[in-house]
């Protein structure tokens, strides 16, 4: 049977991947599918053939003969987080792979594969991509994914990692040229789970198990990044403007209440008036020349000349502008 792993059949009675795999019941399904992690072919197990066994019980008789010192290379270990392959002649050892721990290997007859089970991640190198609005942007993530079932990741595909990597770069490329530029740096994770379920479902086949993919920039062309920046300030200060009118709205409002309430209580007006002055005093120590008011000078000149006194005054005019008196008398 060839070892190439596409018309590898599953052996009866081997135990599955120790990844959380559920054990079948000894169904079988149509070439190609899986049944207790192993790949269903179309016929039986091929025999290994009369020469086959001659080289197998001859592999026995020298790791006898050569016993103790045969332990040395037919006692094998593995991690817990290995599995171990073994072909026997080329072909895939009933039983599934071995591990963790100890496992038998002929001398001469067997060879093996180590399998690492843990989780690994590698980073999808900057793609560039054309959006759905035609907008070119260079976008790289990274991918996590590890091995859930090692016999298949051996016997169905030649490099599981790097058949990995590559089609991680080309589902990025296929999901992202459906997405406009707005969708692609709103939507990231969205566009994560698309591709992580895409990678799985193409990597199940590898007995890869894809857990997570995180996009992780998306860099734009510099004069595209130059127009987003002004139509972001722009829109700011438009919302500025709006904001600031809202604001003299208000306060023309506030001054037309203060107005109707000052004009109905003149005593407001000078009280108003004494509080500015006190805030401008406060504020800076300075001297401030202002005139009195017209209502205040008449009621400290009254009593000195009399009600009928010569004083008479306007509001606006000066004391010495009066008929009969030079200015500055």
């Amino acid at each position: 049977m060839a070892a190439n792993g596409k018309n590898l059949v599953a052996m009866e009675g081997g135990k599955t991947e120790l990844d959380g795999s559920a054990k079948g019941s000894g169904a079988r399904g149509p070439p190609g599918s899986l049944v207790n992690d192993q790949v269903i072919g179309a016929g039986e197990p091929e025999p290994l053939g009369l020469c086959g066994y001659v080289l197998v019980l001859l592999a026995y008789v020298m790791a006898i003969v050569t016993f103790p010192i045969s332990l040395c290379f037919c006692i094998k270990v593995v991690q817990e987080y290995e599995r171990a392959v073994i072909f026997r002649l080329g072909q895939l050892v009933p039983g599934g792979a071995k591990g963790p721990g100890i496992f038998f290997s002929l001398p001469c007859t067997d060879t093996y594969r180590k399998v690492d089970l843990r989780t690994v991640s590698f980073d999808v190198p900057p793609q560039e991509i054309l959006s759905k609005d035609s907008v070119t942007v260079a976008v790289d993530a990274v991918v996590y994914y590890r091995v859930q079932n090692a016999t298949i990741s051996v016997t169905n595909v030649e490099n599981a990692q790097r058949s990995t990597r590559l089609l991680a770069a080309t589902t990025l490329r296929n999901v992202l040229g459906t997405k406009t530029l707005g969708e692609i740096l709103t939507e990231r994770e969205n566009i994560s789970h698309q591709m992580q379920t895409a990678l799985d479902e193409a990597t199940d086949a590898w007995g890869v198990k894809v857990e997570r993919v995180e996009v992780k920039d998306v860099r734009l062309p510099v004069q595209l990044q130059r127009a987003m920046a002004a139509e972001a300030e722009a829109t700011r200060e438009a919302r500025a403007k709006v904001i600031a009118a809202e604001g003299e709205k208000n306060a023309s409002r506030a001054l037309k209440e203060a107005s109707e309430v000052i004009s109905e209580s003149p005593a407001a007006l000078q009280l108003r008036y004494l509080q500015t002055l006190n805030a401008i005093s406060a504020e800076k120590n300075s001297t401030i020349i202002f005139p009195l008011p017209v209502d205040l000078l008449r009621g400290i000149l009254t009593p000195a000349f009399g009600s009928s006194g010569n004083v008479h005054m306007n509001a606006g005019q000066n004391p010495g502008s009066q008929a009969g008196t030079p200015p500055g008398v």
